[in-house]
This record gives C-alpha cells, structure tokens and sequence, in this order.
C-alpha cells in the first residue's frame, strides 16, 4: 500500500512517540534542556497532526487509514506524554486511566466499526479534546517553575479530561447503531 502525504505524516507522528519519551525520561539529559528537546519534538508532532488533516481534506485525500490511524497517532502521542507526567508526579493517575480508558471505549467501537465494513472518523468534541490535551502538554512540558503557571497548566489537563467524558458520550450516542445486531 502507497501512502499519500497526509499518511506519510500520521507515520511520522507515530515515529516520533518513542523519541519524545526516550528524551523527555532519560536521566542523562538535565532539566531544563529535556523538557525544551521534548517540546519541540512535541509540537513538531503536533503540527503533524494539523498538517496533515488540512492536506487530506483540501486535497480531497482522505482515506481509511487516514481515518482509521490519525486518531490513533494522536492518542499514542497525547497518551505517552500524560504517563510521563505520571510518572514524574506532574498528573495524577486518575485522570490519565480516564483519559486512556476513553480512548479504549472508541478504540473498541472503531473495530466493531470496521468489522460491519464501517470506518468511523473522529467527531467535533473528540477533536477539541485533543487540541486541549495537546496544549495541556505542551503547558507541563515549558519548563517554567513558578506555581501559577503549573495551576494553568492543570487546568488545561482538567478542562481535557472533562472533554474526554463528553467526547465519548457524544461519540456512543453519535454511533449507537453500530453496535445494533443484524
């Protein structure tokens, strides 16, 4: 299978995963240098993502892996930051097992999806949802050190997690009919 350009990013997103957590977790690295090599990396990764849907949809390139693994591409970046966090005490646990755990509930849809020969693209709150995660990490990652830009930086991760509750209702209500038997 050829990739088109859109595609092509979507994989170099998804490549670029690894190296932000390889930069962002090795020790070697002193802070405040990792977190500006891992920011850049992730915004890099982000503009991918912009990028990429601005050519597919102005190029008329949309295709099903497009649809299928874009979403997919967002969710291993946005995702493998948020553990970081985690790990580094920056994020509670609990809003990264509901943000993950929203991520299962579509990812599990879009297989019931597919197996009815049925390609789901990302709604409207999902996207939203994932801007504000990706500024939410871009936020914890600019190493400022003063409490207040830490409280806004948690307020975006909190705004998120709301918009990860509503996405995935919204997305069940949106396709309830795939999950209808024949």
């Amino acid at each position: 299978m050829k990739l088109n350009l859109p595609n092509k990013l979507t994989v170099f997103r998804m490549i670029l995963v690894p190296v932000f957590v390889f930069v962002y977790l090795v020790p070697f690295i002193p802070f405040p240098a990792k977190n500006w090599v891992a920011l850049v990396i992730f915004c890099v990764a982000s503009l991918t993502d912009f990028v990429d849907g601005r050519i597919a949809r102005s190029r008329h390139m949309i295709t099903d892996f497009g649809k299928f693994m874009d979403p997919l591409a967002d969710k291993l970046l946005v995702d493998s930051a948020l553990i970081c966090f985690v790990g580094k005490g920056l994020v509670p646990a609990w809003v990264v097992v509901i943000i993950i755990g929203r991520e299962f509930v579509i990812s599990g849809f879009r297989l019931v999806a597919a197996d009815k020969g049925v390609v789901i693209a990302a709604g409207p709150w999902g996207k939203v949802k994932t801007a504000v995660q990706m500024f939410a990490v871009i936020a914890l990652l600019i190493p400022i050190t003063a409490s207040g830009w830490y409280v806004f930086a948690m307020v975006l991760v909190y705004i998120s997690t709301a918009l990860s509750i509503i996405s995935v209702v919204d997305y069940i209500a949106r396709n309830a009919n795939v999950l209808k038997e024949e």
